[in-house]
């Protein structure tokens, strides 16, 4: 079996789907909040769920601004698989369907089925070098532009 847990995230809490396998959902959809007891709630389901499926399911979730952090932060505590996957490409996989459906609980059911169906990379957290580096590269480019802009207000003075 290749199991499977799809969250669809939102402003402090996210709801949850589980396939077992392939158009094998395993019990309902249900609500947990981004604190410790919701947080356990999860992991207890994450639990059941690899039981019933005799091998680790995965996470997926989309990347929503800061509030995946919390659950982010849990997984990768517990060394769970997760893949972090960018909103435009879950709309636009969304969009192929046939039937329109927005609701979170279809969110997450959809998130299920696209990890069956899209070829994703688990998600790997940026070392800091890389992190550092991302952010000397972004301060590189504000000085360039910043003296770029200087030196055609100064040009502009001495015309």
């Amino acid at each position: 079996m290749d199991p499977v847990i799809g969250l669809d995230v939102a402003k402090g809490e996210s709801q949850v789907q589980a396939f077992l396998a392939r158009k094998q959902p395993f019990g309902k959809t249900f609500k947990f909040k981004h604190d410790t007891n919701g947080m356990s709630d999860f992991f207890i389901f994450y639990k059941e769920v690899e039981f019933q499926a005799e091998s680790k399911p995965v996470v997926v979730f989309e990347s929503t601004g800061h509030y995946h952090e919390p659950i982010l932060q849990y997984l990768e505590e517990r060394k769970i698989t997760y893949y972090l996957v960018n909103p435009v490409v879950s709309y636009e996989t969304k969009k192929s369907s046939l039937r329109k459906v927005k609701s979170d609980p279809a969110d997450a059911k959809h998130l299920c089925e696209m990890y069956y169906k899209e070829d994703l990379v688990a998600y790997h957290r940026k070392c800091v070098q890389t992190m550092n580096l991302r952010n000397l590269c972004r301060q590189h480019d504000s000085l360039t532009r910043n003296y770029v802009q200087l030196k055609l207000q100064f040009q502009t003075i001495l015309d």
